[in-house]
């Protein structure tokens, strides 16, 4: 059970708690969640993809895995979660223990169905919402992105332009004589305009006869043939290729003293609606790509007004409710989210710009979307150009983001756990369940969530309440009261277009004992980490005046008293087991994570990080809490360091992999060498190998992670230096006795050592 990375590698999933206890009342005591981390389609070695049906028991809808006890004589199996006994089909009855199917393995806990599709399936389709409002250079490097992505996207791929600025310009791709496109305003003599579904498709001409359909349509296959606004590509590339060369800046140009006016809201809206009558929901892979380069200024959803007399709101402003547009904006795009997830259609954001674009008001449609979040200062950035290649690369490319779409996620446990919600890029399903537990955390009241795009990284967390075993409960089978039963079930449109059905079935123990030793047995102080931070961002977003630091404080101070080892009131005697012992430091990092602290961050850089953590597998959360710190130097290898000033030496170079930024450190003398140009001479190879290594080591992570993290070089005593000391340890500040000639932090936070020593303190109160 120590070996939960391994764990991971092999099925995708991580537990807070690996054994459990089998009362309400001792789960209750262990204060931390009982929580899983998994990565519904996450790519394993070896999983078997079967070409039939999966077998569904006729209780609960699980389906038949390895923990099923199977009658071979009789062709019926027991379902392990709700004891229901099911006779096989008649394709199942030639099967032995000599002759078992896949699902049957003990070693197949994860089984994929390859199942036949119900429907027609429509090709991928997306639709690109471009703002005009940008300067030249940002407008021009937008639409460089966007031609160099209809080279890459196949020929099968349909796709539509919408662009807007002032007003909402839907593009006519399908009509080739000349550019042709209708207009929508944002706003008309009431204030903010609202614009329906079904009066976009009446204006646009998509009613009942066909959604945009051509002539050529044919009406028995109304999803496969071409539309007039988003036509295949291999139909319309030449027509969409010439109106993104020759889009020009908004014809309402911005006054002196005034932002430029940009109706982002109302974009979205349109394009969700032109998807909505174009592709019927759950029939192929839909993505809105929103391009923004600054705030909404107009129409529904405004963040701020154009007068740049008014600032953008901050956090203080949202703390104090002295934000007049956040409210509102917020209520509209809650409904769009509502929409998006009905219609099971993915909006991207692509936020370039300097200042903030509303990131904060539109997260949740987004996140319930299942859409990518990228979010820099510019169209020219890397940032962005990597992180856009990676979505929309070939199945053959390196290094490509592999999106699926169109899923669904089911819990089924076994009875004595009940499922308290999930958080993730999902939105809830109603479905009446005796499962569903009385408190929620999280998107609860349901076992089912629908996720309308997911990658081989998207990793949901699902939370468990213990319920007490019943004195009168059945015989549940041999070894049945000592361990419990959950599957996760996702079914999903595959990104080749066919139909898939992932069954993943896990068991873990239940503790009769009460003592500690048993439970620290089974307990994964990273997984546990990663679900406070998630719970932790949950609570911030939903609760007022939510203090996370105190709340995490509290929680620490009870998990130490509760699991420590000491005498009262008696500091110098705590310990903690080896299990728990680096959970008190990811805590203290959590506190002055991105994801807790809004000091000197933008209500959409808060919620930029946020969004992220929210589908981040652990490797990748765990960076973003506590990020590792690597030392290269000339006379050792490559090693890890503490995360703390006390690291920095003049001689050696230091990489920070900090998740959303990788920073690459060179002390002093490193700095002064290579300014010296030493590395550029055949004698000092040694040293040009070394400034070298931490360049191929950033290159690697920017290559596998999403979105592709900013590279931050910088030497010892420069500006840029601040990346690396806002993340360090401050064991050396103005205020302590530092070593002479050591580096210092000019910071009022408090050190590790110190945080921990009032830890002890407060932990072994009595």
């Amino acid at each position: 059970m120590a070996d939960f990375t391994g764990i991971e590698e092999r099925e995708g999933l991580r537990l807070s708690w690996n054994l459990w206890p089998n009362s309400k009342i001792e789960a209750t005591k262990c204060v931390l969640p009982f929580g899983a981390l998994y990565t519904p389609i996450k790519d394993l070695p070896d999983i078997p993809v079967v070409n039939y049906e999966p077998v569904q028991c006729k209780g609960c809808g699980g389906i038949l895995n390895p923990y099923a006890q199977v009658d071979f004589a009789a062709r019926v199996w027991m379902c392990r979660l709700c004891q229901m006994r099911n006779s096989l089909p008649s394709h199942y009855h030639g099967i032995s223990e000599q002759n078992l199917p896949a699902e049957l393995y003990q070693e197949y806990p994860t089984v994929e169905y390859s199942v036949p599709r119900t429907r027609p399936i429509h090709p991928p389709a997306y639709m690109f919402v471009v703002d005009t409002c940008l300067a030249e250079d940002e407008l021009a490097a937008c639409k460089a992105a966007l031609s160099q992505a209809l080279h890459t996207l196949p020929e099968y791929a349909y796709v539509g332009l919408i662009t807007f600025g002032t007003h909402v310009h839907v593009h006519e791709l399908g009509f080739q004589d000349f550019a042709k496109a209708y207009v929508f305003q944002a706003t008309d003599r009431n204030g903010p305009k609202d614009h329906p579904p079904q009066a976009i498709a009446a204006a646009l001409g998509m009613g009942p006869k066909g959604r945009g359909q051509t002539q050529d349509q044919d009406p028995n296959n109304p999803v496969v043939p071409g539309t007039r606004f988003t036509p295949p590509l291999s139909e319309c590339e030449f027509v969409i290729s010439n109106v993104i060369e020759e889009l020009q800046k908004d014809a309402f140009p911005a006054t002196a003293g005034h932002r430029p006016s940009r109706c982002t809201g109302a974009a979205i809206q349109v394009a969700a609606g032109v998807m909505a009558a174009c592709l019927p929901p759950g029939t192929g892979a839909a993505r809105l790509m929103l391009f923004v380069g600054g705030p909404t200024t107009l129409g529904p959803g405004k963040v701020v007004d154009t007068d740049l007399l008014e600032p953008i709101r901050s956090h203080k402003d949202l703390a104090k409710d002295a934000a007049q547009h956040f409210k509102p904006a917020r209520r509209y795009y809650d409904g769009l989210a509502t929409q998006l997830a009905s219609q099971e259609h993915a909006l991207d954001v692509f936020a370039c710009s300097l200042d903030q674009v509303g990131l904060a008001e539109m997260q949740n449609a987004v996140d319930l979307s299942g859409g990518l979040i990228v979010q820099t200062d510019s169209f020219n950035n890397a940032v962005f150009k990597d992180s856009f290649k990676r979505v929309l690369a070939g199945p053959e490319e390196p290094n490509r983001l592999s999106l699926h779409s169109n899923a669904t996620f089911e819990v089924i446990p076994s009875r004595d756990v009940k499922v308290g919600g999930l958080m993730g890029p999902a939105a809830p399903v109603e479905k009446k369940s005796p499962s569903v537990a009385d408190t929620q955390t999280g998107i609860g009241g349901t076992t089912l969530w629908k996720m309308a795009s997911l990658d081989t990284t998207t990793t949901v967390a699902v939370f468990f309440e213990i319920v007490a075993h019943s004195k009168g409960s059945v015989d549940r089978g041999a070894g049945a009261n000592q361990q419990f039963f959950v599957q996760f079930v996702t079914r999903y449109l595959h990104a080749d277009g066919s139909q898939r059905v992932r069954a993943y079935t896990f068991t873990r123990q239940w503790v009769d004992d009460k003592s500690t030793p048993m439970l620290m047995a089974g307990f994964d102080q990273e997984a546990a980490a990663v679900l406070t931070a998630r719970v932790g961002s949950w609570k911030m977003e939903g609760e007022e005046e939510f203090d996370a630091t105190r709340w995490l404080d509290r929680l620490l101070i009870r998990v130490c008293s509760r699991f420590g080892d000491y005498q009262a009131n008696d500091p110098r005697t705590f310990d903690l087991q080896p299990a728990m012992a680096m959970f008190p430091q990811f805590m203290f990092n959590l506190r002055r994570s991105n994801f807790v602290q809004v000091f000197g961050n933008s209500p959409d850089e808060t919620a930029f990080f946020r969004l992220s953590l929210n589908r981040f597998p652990v490797a990748d959360a765990m960076v973003a809490i506590q990020p590792s710190l690597v030392a290269f130097s000339l006379s050792d290898a490559p090693q890890p360091v503490l995360l703390d000033v006390a690291s920095i030496t003049a001689d050696r170079i230091l990489f920070l992999d900090a998740c959303f930024s990788v920073v690459i450190f060179h002390g002093a003398t490193i700095a002064q060498w290579r300014k010296q140009e030493f590395h550029l001479q055949a004698d000092y190879a040694g040293f040009k190998d070394l400034l070298e290594a931490p360049q191929a080591e950033a290159t690697a992570i920017r290559q596998r992670r999403f979105p592709v993290p900013r590279l931050v070089d910088c030497d010892q005593n420069g500006s840029q230096a601040r990346f690396l000391l806002a993340r360090l340890n401050p064991s050396s500040t103005y205020n302590s006795a530092g070593t002479v000639g050591s580096e210092m932090i000019m910071t009022d936070d408090v050190s590790l050592h110190v945080f921990t020593e009032h830890l002890r303190k407060l932990a072994v109160q009595s």
